[in-house]
């Protein structure tokens, strides 16, 4: 009996010694998989001619996409003006959304005359920060106070009624389309009193660090909890010292 009480509380320990290391993996994996998702200019591609929308942070549905891609098609054999639009999930550290767009204006335009009918508008949707930058030429026709308007609050409006990004992305390109067409600017959504200043939802980063969290808790205690219970095992059913003597 005492050597399976042995055997058992060796398996026990085992046990034991993977749950906590499980609780490690799962502790280090919500702590430094964040980073990795972080997106820099060197992660966007080359830009190409048919390149209307970098979708990086999955944020439109294919149907809306592609309407948006097309208005901007047709924008640009229109009148020459070009827009392009960024999404990311989650920036690299240090880097905001303004230095991020100015970044990738470079990257993609290099030079003074291929920005000057340029127009990129770029959203973060960890922290749905918005950033747009214009070329010269576009700024002849659309003024930066618009532009700004554009992605301070033509975007953000429907992000701030509950992160509807396919409406707010779809509005930015009707503004846009129209302001650049030399029509007069229609204006930024009209904000009601449900407008919430700040976001009640939860976000996808907080929701995958809390569901670690919870297991590396439970973890731990079933690491704690497993030999405690093992070793009253062993002192209920270890024989006692009278009976060994008898």
């Amino acid at each position: 009996m005492k050597q399976l009480l042995n055997h058992f509380l060796s398996w026990q320990k085992n046990i034991a010694k993977l749950i906590l290391s499980l609780a490690i993996m799962i502790f280090v994996s919500s702590v430094f998989t964040v980073p990795a998702l972080a997106t820099g200019v060197y992660n966007i591609p080359n830009l190409t001619s048919d390149t209307w929308i970098v979708d990086e942070a999955d944020l439109i549905s294919r149907f809306n996409e592609g309407k948006i891609s097309t208005a901007f098609d047709e924008l640009a054999k229109q009148t020459g003006n070009e827009v392009r639009i960024v999404t990311i999930r989650r920036l690299d550290y240090g880097e905001t959304p303004e230095s991020f767009t100015k970044a990738l204006f470079e990257k993609w335009f290099p030079t003074k005359e291929a920005q000057a009918n340029q127009t990129l508008l770029t959203i973060d949707s960890v922290t749905n920060g918005t950033a747009i930058i214009t070329g010269d030429r576009v700024k002849s026709i659309m003024s930066d106070d618009i532009a700004q308007s554009v992605a301070s609050e033509t975007v953000l409006v429907p992000l701030r009624k509950g992160n509807k990004y396919n409406q707010a992305l779809l509005d930015a390109q009707s503004r846009l389309v129209t302001v650049l067409s030399g029509e007069p600017d229609p204006g930024p959504p009209e904000v009601t009193d449900d407008v919430q200043v700040e976001g009640t939802f939860t976000k996808a980063e907080e929701t995958d660090r809390g569901n670690a969290t919870a297991w590396v808790v439970g973890l731990l205690i079933a690491a704690t909890v497993i030999p405690m219970a093992t070793y009253y095992i062993y002192l209920v059913f270890q024989p006692s010292s009278e009976g060994n003597k008898e």
